[in-house]
């Protein structure tokens, strides 16, 4: 028996451990000795005690998989899926629209904007880097935009701004009205993808945050992948209606799809748990969203956020991990799967619908990472997964002199690139959760490195007069992926030692030992039962 009731200067810590949070507590007697207490609470199954996985069916093995296991009450289980309803919904759609509209500016390029408006050299590479410049802009502020003024009001706001600049494209005449209009579409458009990482990172728990954070993730890719699909059609049936180009059209449906998604948004998105007064949410409802998640002392905004940001390690490490993790997306980013088709002399429906292949793959890849990220406890190992698959796709590319169908092939798993974008969000998101207002800078500093780093290696790896070979760009996937790889040991390392530090406990690595004790957790404070024989020896209760 162990009690901590008598212990004074009592501190504890928690952490995750597969699909167990494991808390340690630390304290004195009044006899000097210190006093240790260790207990493990399952997260599947909500109780004390471990789940018996052979017991399970295999429905039931499958749901946990899939969604989690089901939440403990009806109230939880009502509130959840009105949040999947509503914040899911609106979050997807959102960065669906907003991801339609890069998306159909590589392919409007591609098909005939590019000999409309004269575009010449590189400047297609400036427009690129244009937006990115007012991307990385807009990033700090629209987050911390978030944490004063209502997301219900500034997410569809920032919606409704880059639809109507869309249409504006249609109408553009030269390269340069295109680069500043661009410019603009870059400052709205940075509001949303960390903007809505933060708000999944303030609804869901961690247990439940990977796979949406992937299905978010994907509406990328889907965006892309729907993008094709329309300029292909438009091409065949629309080109020259009503006196506008294929491409024309693309910016127009834009304009079309952005303005009812902003409404959507105004209308019915709820904010943060604790300042949420949607009025589909009951009292009861309000108060279970806050209750269910860790409960963490509030932060505000205030003079020392600069402090708590870059006082600590998250920044810097999270912002190296998909600012450098990111580029291994380049070949989709930089449409040469694209470029390889039009130096092929294919026709325009081919070269918006071939491409696709990519852009499945990077779907299939994100989706399966996120939701296995989510049922082992563990996100590093995604990145040197997706490392291995882009480099053997470069050396095949590298070599170039290859047949056809394993060209086409090495193309599409280039697609494994996107794996790591939502598990690497979740993981921050995870990581910086007992400071709400660091997890927003965190998050919207990992994509300024992302868009820092891509404003230059575009120009020197990915230049459209490289097309479509780019042998630097295949030679520099096999450093990135290293580098990618050490940075995410590097967290797992940093995240293990805070650990430590934050109890102030197990200096000589102890904290193998406690993983490997389930000790159930009483209903007050008090004497608790250390049980050893729960662990499966391999450190994990």
């Amino acid at each position: 028996m162990i009690d901590c009731s008598t212990a004074d200067d009592l501190r504890s810590v928690s952490f995750r451990q597969a699909s167990w949070t494991i808390t340690l507590q630390t304290g004195t007697s009044a006899d000097g000795s210190r006093v240790d207490c260790r207990y493990a609470r399952c997260l599947a199954c909500r109780r004390d005690e471990k789940p018996d996985l052979a017991t399970m069916g295999v429905l039931h093995q499958a749901r946990v998989f899939l969604w989690g296991e089901k939440p403990a009450t009806k109230l939880e289980q009502r509130l959840l899926l009105k949040i999947d309803l509503v914040v899911m919904t609106f979050c997807t759609l959102l960065f669906l629209s907003n991801y339609l509209n890069r998306a159909n500016f590589a392919n409007a390029y591609l098909t005939g904007m590019k000999e409309d408006l004269k575009f010449h050299g590189k400047q297609f590479n400036q427009v690129q880097s244009i937006f990115t410049a007012g991307y990385i802009i807009g990033l700090a502020p629209n987050n911390l935009i978030l944490q004063v003024v209502p997301p219900r009001f500034w997410l569809p706001f920032c919606g409704a701004m880059w639809g109507i600049l869309s249409a504006c494209l249609a109408a553009a005449k030269t390269p340069e009205q295109v680069m500043a209009i661009r410019f603009l579409q870059a400052l709205f458009e940075s509001s949303t993808f960390t903007g809505c990482h933060w708000i999944l990172g303030s609804w869901y728990k961690e247990e439940e945050l990977g796979k949406r954070s992937g299905i978010f993730s994907t509406f990328a890719q889907m965006g892309s992948l729907w993008s094709g699909v329309m300029q292909g059609r438009i091409s065949q049936t629309m080109n020259g209606h009503l006196g506008l180009k294929s491409y024309q059209w693309l910016f127009i449906i834009d304009f079309a799809l952005a303005i009812p998604i902003a409404l959507f948004g105004f209308l019915l998105f709820p904010d943060t748990p604790r300042k949420t007064k949607a009025w589909f949410l009951n009292e009861e409802e309000r108060q279970c969203a806050v209750e269910r998640l860790p409960q963490h002392e509030p932060t505000k905004m205030s003079w020392d956020l600069l402090k708590r940001v870059f006082g600590r390690w998250h920044v810097y490490m999270f912002g190296m991990l998909f600012g450098f993790g990111s580029m291994l997306e380049s070949a989709g980013i930089n449409s040469v799967m694209g470029f390889w088709f039009k130096s092929m002399k294919f026709s325009k429906a081919q070269i918006n619908y071939y491409p696709l292949s990519l852009i499945s793959i990077a779907i299939a890849l994100t989706l399966v990472a996120a939701y296995t990220t989510d049922y082992v406890g563990s996100r590093w190992w995604v990145n040197p997964v997706m490392g291995v698959i882009v480099s053997v796709s470069s050396i095949m590319l590298l070599v170039w002199d290859i047949p056809y169908g394993a060209k086409f092939f090495a193309f599409a798993i280039q697609g494994a690139g996107y794996m790591g974008q939502a598990t690497n969000f979740a993981w921050a998101n995870i990581a910086c959760m007992e400071d709400e207002q660091e997890r927003a800078m965190v998050l919207a500093a990992m994509n300024v490195f992302s868009n820092v780093v891509n404003s230059w290696w575009n120009f020197t790896f990915w230049a459209a007069t490289d097309a479509p070979r780019y042998t630097k760009g295949w030679i520099s996937m096999f450093p990135l992926s290293v580098f990618v790889t050490v940075i995410a040991l590097g967290i797992v390392y940093l995240e293990r030692r805070d650990r430590r530090r934050k109890l102030g406990m197990y200096p000589n690595g102890e904290e193998q030992e406690v993983q490997g004790h389930v000790v159930t957790l009483p209903a007050e404070k008090g004497t608790v039962d250390v049980d050893d024989s729960s662990s499966d020896g391999k450190g994990k209760p």
